[in-house]
């Protein structure tokens, strides 16, 4: 069969729903600075789906540090890879400051996020090794478990007392092998909010031997008394073995670090494919990137205003009887009972009348018969922002219940745009 032909007739689950859905539901233009007010379909939306946690993105001092560093250097500086051509003086500066920040002795800039975790996974495991994940890990994650060609077992997410014999399983396999068991969770899960058991992971190596490498990609810059991540605000930074931050959240920029022992990270720099064979990030990026976290740590009043934020709207929620589920974090799921339909007419009411942009999840990321709206507060936001928008899930609710939004198939675009 011809490939092509095969792909055409081929529909993923975000797939089937293309041609109602994109532009509007998926792929939306989200337009204008990056701030709560901006502009969709050529109206004004309050906004709760950008990650811009402390407010970096428009910070003066950020614009002036990006474009400063794009006037000295351009966007081409350096060419190369880093191992190659692509090394400066710069990005060791970032990494040592990096490093030091989230209490690592070394750390490796990367040029991107997603790519880096794989390749961070390929490098640290090969065939006689064992991988133990939590469930909900993120793509990035389950993409460099597909690299692995050992034995890898999934634990029900934060099921500890399935993680510990799925480490009984793998130290069985490993005595045989002669390798070694590394666990991945994340610090924050960016869908549910709630934060990976990093210390109760951290308490069994005192019965099993493994090595534990977190995803804070939501934690860092938001958690912890200086924000130095999820490790820090549980008081257990030292028994994370390999930590990984991005700067696409907190730092609103682009590129992210893998910060461990030094002897680690300078296997990572020899061994990473996805560094050793791609460009090295754009210097410009590398100085916005100081100035960003020059700001993140001595402007403890950014995460200060976030949480401030954070708390008026999660608590607010919780006392109008939503279902938060256990966020402990920015990132806060409200929970509906409804099928993929009704929270798509959801979704439509809220941007079409009440101006209120946000993202759901529906199955399979969530079960069936659960919709889950997800709202992303940022430093930026107002307490008026915050009281506006549980005022509207509150009339969301009633008419949920009420079979307001009753239907078995999607509302299309076309259909929307007449509306």
């Amino acid at each position: 069969m011809d490939i092509f032909e095969k792909l055409k007739a081929k529909q993923t689950p975000l797939g089937k729903y293309q041609t109602v859905g994109d532009g509007y539901f998926m792929f939306p233009k989200l337009e204008g600075e990056i701030k709560p007010r901006m502009s969709f379909r050529g109206r004004e939306v309050l906004t709760w789906s950008l990650n811009n946690y402390i407010g970096l993105a428009n910070d003066p001092e950020v614009r002036k540090a990006d474009e400063d560093g794009a006037k000295e250097w351009g966007l081409a500086y350096p060419m190369g890879a880093r191992i190659m051509s692509g090394q400066t003086e710069m990005h060791e500066e970032l990494e040592n400051r990096l490093a030091q920040f989230v209490g690592k002795e070394k750390a490796y800039l990367l040029n991107y996020g997603y790519q880096g975790m794989v390749s961070i996974i390929d490098s640290l495991v090969d065939r006689n090794d064992v991988i133990v994940y939590d469930s909900e890990s993120h793509a990035c994650i389950l993409d460099g478990l597909r690299l692995h060609l050992g034995k890898r077992f999934v634990y029900p997410h934060n099921d500890l007392k399935n993680l510990d014999k799925e480490l009984e399983r793998a130290t069985k396999i490993t005595e045989k092998t002669k390798g070694g068991i590394l666990i991945i969770t994340e610090g924050v899960f960016g869908m549910s909010g709630d934060l990976g058991k990093l210390n109760e992971i951290n308490k069994l190596k005192e019965k099993y031997d493994f090595r534990m490498l977190v995803d804070d990609a939501h934690g860092f810059g938001t958690m912890g008394n200086t924000g130095a991540g999820t490790g820090e605000h549980l008081n257990v930074q030292d028994g994370v073995d390999i930590y990984f931050g991005t700067f696409a959240k907190s730092m609103a920029g682009i590129g992210a670090f893998v910060a461990s022992d030094k002897a680690i990270v300078d296997m990572l720099r020899f061994s990473m494919r996805s560094q050793i064979f791609a460009k090295s990030l754009p210097m410009p990026m590398v100085v916005g990137a100081l100035k960003r976290l020059e700001l993140l740590q001595n402007k403890p009043e950014l995460r200060n205003k976030l949480w401030d934020v954070v708390n008026a709207l999660q608590n607010g929620l919780r006392e109008k009887g939503f279902n938060i589920g256990n966020t402990e974090s920015p990132v806060t799921p409200v929970f509906f009972s409804g099928n993929v339909a009704q929270g798509t007419n959801v979704l439509i009411d809220l941007r079409e009348n009440y101006s209120i942009f946000c993202s759901i999840v529906v199955y399979p990321v969530v079960p069936k018969g659960v919709i889950m709206l997800r709202l992303i507060p940022t430093a930026e936001h107002t307490l008026e922002d915050v009281e506006y928008t549980i005022n509207a899930f509150a009339e969301i609710k009633e008419k949920l219940e009420k079979g307001h939004y009753n239907a078995e198939e999607v509302t299309g675009i076309e259909e929307i745009s007449k509306g």
